[in-house]
């Protein structure tokens, strides 16, 4: 049989026809300008109706050489690398629902195509929830936990994937997949966090639930510098405060703009302009206003209380409370088009990595996320050049590889894109490779999308 990816436009309709018969006339296509992965365009969509219909798309693709990329609401479609190839976008909107819950194990099942949303407003006529809060909007369950994304609560019940208890999956034979039941299992189930539909297609997935806390407050402190943050999160964690979440927001003046040309940043940075305004029409690179360092308490009424007037006399008289976050809660500093980073790096070190980051860049940078954990995002301008985005990554990455940290980017303009290096130092990538082998040997599922090119 000729390979799918030679055939002209008769085998593509081909190719159309069999996947409309298996999920149905309304619910395959060839696929449309907002069909892509990182800028790689597919060549159909299919939106099968439930697992077994799933299976026999990627059955499909097996017979036909195609490769898969699993979709859910989008979110992240762009984030990581771009696919080798994109032949089925294999759309899990139908693959949704919220299904067996176990009240003495404290679990639900959830479709992998349900948004995360609409799973929290289910559980919450219960008085339940998951402690997960993503900050992608519309985020389905199945796409959380193919990005390993977390928001503010990470800091005490860790990122979705430590949550999981089980889960379904399809391997790229279509078959499926049980795992979870064990330590094993469970293993096993977390090999696809993170994976970005390279190792398996998920279908449903089994999370612990938790009953909604009665009282949550956010105490706000103002900070002005990355070594202030250091020295008032030592606080906050000496303190044992029991907090759900420490977060992070150092914005950027509206007026201040990063210099991007050498010349001009040589002449601003010459001895003989010490203590002079630049004349070389660069931004200043001094402090640019105040940003937050927020604590997110939860628990009982007078618990909280007591834990909100512990922390308000260590951040002093400049802290407020309130009982609702700030408006910057739970979301990227990042916009489409941004070069989006993640920097990972123990907590004690965390003002030495957005220290790199401004030094590197000339000037500050928007930076937020979970500082309680030294985990943070940042965003560089869309129009920063590529080999000046190349050389920020490289300086960053010298200071935290010494710091046993890391810089990934999330996302980027296709020419930063096709001129850095996403990972930085690749984690186990031998481990890696060794995995992708085994579940998925013919590369067809998200090939490329992985580090190493996997």
């Amino acid at each position: 049989m000729v390979p799918a990816r030679s055939t002209g436009a008769s085998g593509a309709l081909d190719i159309a026809h069999r996947l409309t018969e298996i999920c149905g006339p309304r619910f395959a296509r060839l696929a449309g300008p907002a069909d892509e992965a990182a800028g790689r365009a597919a060549r159909w969509v299919a939106v099968p109706g439930g697992p077994r219909a799933a299976a026999r798309v990627l059955r499909l693709a097996a017979r036909h050489d195609l490769t898969v990329v699993p979709r859910g609401a989008g979110t992240k479609i762009d984030w990581g690398a771009v696919p080798e190839r994109l032949d089925i976008m294999l759309d899990t909107g139908r693959l949704a629902g919220i299904g067996h819950q176990t009240p003495d194990r404290g679990t639900v099942e959830v479709g992998a195509g349900t948004p995360l949303r609409a799973v929290q407003a289910t559980l919450e006529r219960t008085g339940q929830r998951l402690a997960l809060d993503a900050p992608s909007p519309g985020a389905t369950v199945g796409g959380v936990l193919a990005a390993d994304e977390a928001g503010p609560l990470r800091h005490r019940h860790g990122t979705a994937c430590d949550q999981l208890v089980g889960l379904r999956y399809l391997d790229a034979d279509g078959d499926l997949t049980e795992a979870g039941g064990g330590a094993a299992g469970l293993a096993q189930a977390r090999l696809l966090c993170g994976s970005e539909g390279a190792l398996g297609v998920l279908v449903s997935a089994v999370l612990r639930v938790q009953a909604v806390p009665a009282t949550r407050i956010w105490v706000t402190r103002p900070v002005w510098t990355p070594l202030e943050v250091h020295d008032l999160i030592r606080a906050v964690l000496a303190a044992r405060l029991d907090p759900a979440a420490v977060e992070l927001d150092l914005p950027v003046s509206p007026g201040f703009r990063l210099p991007w040309d050498p010349r001009a940043v040589a002449m601003a940075n010459h001895p003989s302009m010490t203590g002079r305004a630049s004349t070389a029409g660069c931004a200043s690179t001094g402090p640019t206003g105040a940003g937050s360092l927020v604590v997110l308490l939860e628990g009982g009424p007078a618990e909280v209380a007591e834990r909100a007037d512990r922390l308000v006399g260590l951040f002093g008289a400049r802290s407020t409370v309130a009982r609702s976050a700030p408006p910057w809660w739970r979301s990227y500093p990042f916009a489409p088009g941004d070069t989006a980073l993640r920097l990972e790096v123990p907590v004690t070190d965390l003002h030495a990595a957005v220290y790199a980051l401004r030094d590197a860049t000339g000037g500050p940078v928007p930076v937020r996320g979970s500082a309680g954990l030294g985990v943070v995002h940042a965003a560089l301008p869309g129009g920063m050049p590529p080999d000046r985005v190349a050389a920020v990554l490289a300086a960053v990455r010298s200071v935290l590889l010494a710091r046993r940290g890391r810089c990934v980017v999330l996302a980027a303009p296709p020419a930063v894109r096709r001129a850095v290096d996403l990972w930085g130092e690749p984690v186990d990538l031998a481990r890696l490779r060794a995995v992708k082998q085994h579940l998925d040997p013919g590369h067809r599922l998200s090939p490329g999308r992985l580090p190493g090119g996997l």
